[in-house]
């Protein structure tokens, strides 16, 4: 049955498959998650409905795996090997322009309401965002541990993802302003390298 399954959802081809994405995100920014139907998405696709629960299984799963394909660059953090954890953060900002930086934090903003109200939409983010971030994350500090970059029992690697994120959201909370390239890279020299201790150049 699950090869059966599996067969049945990999029918559709790479390519429509980030056309259907891209069209997901558009709607989320038009109308919210809240507002946004399988109908509406099936509408501006092209889509049948049937095809995209065979494919999805339902709205959360398509929304989360839609944030998850959007994410810049086409490859996650753990593919990015610059021989340093300063490379590799920076390298991992600087793959977003500040316009996407931007788009991104109001959707990202948006869900995360969302998600209070929807625990399906949570478990989604949960199995397909935040637990292969958190992964890659954990790959790329283990690295860092093993150049000798970091001490394995600073207690700050459990709360690198924390500082990231907590970088990207609070900029606009307190400041009212987007998150940009030139604001994170200097919050990562500044906040999170020292508190893994890595001294600033």
């Amino acid at each position: 049955m699950t090869e059966v399954a599996t067969a049945r959802r990999s029918r559709i081809t790479p390519e429509r498959e980030a056309e259907l994405y891209e069209a997901v995100l558009d709607l989320l920014r038009e109308v919210g998650y809240d507002a946004l139907t399988m109908d509406a998405v099936a509408a501006r696709t092209r889509s049948s409905k049937a095809t995209l629960y065979r494919q999805w299984g339902g709205k959360a799963e398509l929304v989360a795996k839609a944030v998850r394909h959007n994410k810049p660059g086409g490859m996650g953090l753990a593919e990015i090997d610059t021989g340093s954890l300063k490379g590799d953060l920076h390298a991992l900002t600087m793959r977003s322009d500040d316009c996407e930086m931007e788009q991104n934090s109001a959707l990202m903003r948006g869900l995360a309401m969302a998600m209070h109200g929807s625990p399906e939409l949570m478990n989604a983010f949960r199995e397909h965002l935040i637990e292969p971030e958190m992964a890659e994350f954990h790959r790329v500090v283990q690295r860092a541990v093993d150049r000798g970059e970091i001490h394995p029992d600073n207690p700050a690697i459990g709360f690198m993802i924390h500082m990231m994120l907590g970088g990207f959201a609070a900029r606009t909370l307190i400041e009212q302003q987007p998150p940009t390239q030139a604001f994170l890279l200097s919050y990562i020299d500044a906040v999170v390298l020292p508190a893994l201790g890595i001294a600033r150049d």
